[in-house]
């Protein structure tokens, strides 16, 4: 017996040590990201980089919520987007009509929550029980209707064009957090304290919690199940568990913070439209995002977030510097043409995938392939 073990333990000592500095090289990527996201306003000041910055926190909550489905329970859906434009339009169509007040938040926002509750309520009672191909067509074609609502009712929606509001107060760049004697708004690192920080950190913060109470879902024994459910669903059903119970919950759940994801971005951009909140482009980049980071590990939306937003807003511009080094060269120049930079992105993405199966999450962290 001892010499057939042997050899079992030293080819698995390597494999968990390996997975042990995976999980390393993990948390301490995603750790520095939250630092980073905790001290944008003050590392990197521009309009531009604050917008990256609040767009990574409210897609990490948004494709980590995504993740839950498909990583966790094995639930392909396209409605994802659907949901959090619920929560944006809800937050929209209150600010619009009801004035920047904290009460139009509660109350758009609520109703926005409310409607992407009972709609993936009623999804999820219907359609959990076929099999999975039918259930994604079923979400992609609630997906669609929002979205034809959402251009064709533009007495209440703007249509095409969406629609422009103000935040409270405290949000606006003209409000003071802080004054100095002179009643002039009060600087750190030649940063002004005014209601755009104040908007950042709520966004921030809001993200955060939202993180850490998804987190608490999987690490329950909801999670476990879950699981379960995703590795075998008969098996699940067999041992007790009640599959489309726990199918429909987690996809409410899940709708929810997608929805609650929909009004930090509809307040931090003071404006909704189609294109932002229901484009079957969001549906796509989300899919992405949790493909890239790794499906299952909820970190991993921290990283395929980050990697894929700096890339849409970064790559263009690192091509662009690039076509002028290499000005001198033949064929270079044409190659890294900024207007080129989705089939650079797409290139990218295939390498990712290639040489981590798993994404990037998922391989470092010992997931193997792809679930």
């Amino acid at each position: 017996m001892t010499s057939q073990t042997r050899p079992n333990d030293t080819v698995s000592a390597p494999a968990m040590s390996r997975a042990r500095v995976g999980r390393m090289i993990v948390y301490g990527a995603v750790g520095l990201v939250g630092l980073a996201l905790l001290f944008a306003p003050f590392l990197f000041p521009d309009v531009r980089s604050q917008e990256v910055a609040a767009r990574i926190c409210v897609f990490v909550v948004l494709v980590a919520s995504y993740d839950l489905l498909l990583g966790y329970t094995g639930i392909v859906s396209f409605a994802h987007t659907m949901f959090f434009g619920l929560g944006a339009y809800g937050t929209a169509i209150a600010l619009k009509n009801m004035g920047p007040g904290a009460d139009a938040i509660l109350l758009g926002g609520g109703a926005g929550v409310l409607a992407a509750l009972v709609l993936a309520l009623l999804i999820g009672m219907l359609s959990l029980r076929v099999k999975a191909i039918f259930f994604a067509m079923v979400t992609l074609a609630a997906a669609s209707v929002m979205m034809v609502l959402a251009s064709q009712l533009s007495q209440f929606t703007g249509g095409e064009d969406g629609m422009t509001y103000q935040v409270p107060r405290i949000f606006s760049p003209a409000y003071k957090l802080l004054t100095d004697a002179d009643g002039k708004t009060l600087r750190l690192f030649d940063v002004a304290l005014n209601g755009k920080i104040a908007l950042y950190y709520f966004v921030f913060l809001s993200s955060l919690i939202l993180f850490l109470v998804m987190a608490r879902i999987v690490a329950s024994p909801l999670g476990t199940v879950l699981e379960a459910i995703r590795e075998n669903e008969l098996r699940a059903e067999a041992i007790g568990y009640k599959v489309v119970v726990y199918r429909t919950a987690i996809f409410c759940i899940a709708a929810v913070i997608a929805a609650l994801a929909g009004i930090l971005r509809a307040m931090w951009l003071k404006y909704t439209g189609p294109e932002v909140a229901l484009s079957f482009a969001i549906m796509i980049d989300i899919l992405l995002m949790v493909v890239i980071g790794g499906m299952g590990t909820l970190v991993g939306a921290v990283i395929g977030v980050v990697i894929m937003s700096l890339a849409q807003f970064y790559l263009r511009d690192l091509m662009e510097i690039a076509a002028e080094a290499t000005s001198a060269i033949p064929l270079l120049p044409d190659l890294l043409n900024p207007e080129r930079w989705l089939l650079w992105l797409g290139v990218l993405f295939i390498l990712l995938v290639y040489f981590f199966p798993a994404g990037i999450a998922g391989t470092l962290m010992g997931k193997g392939g792809a679930k």
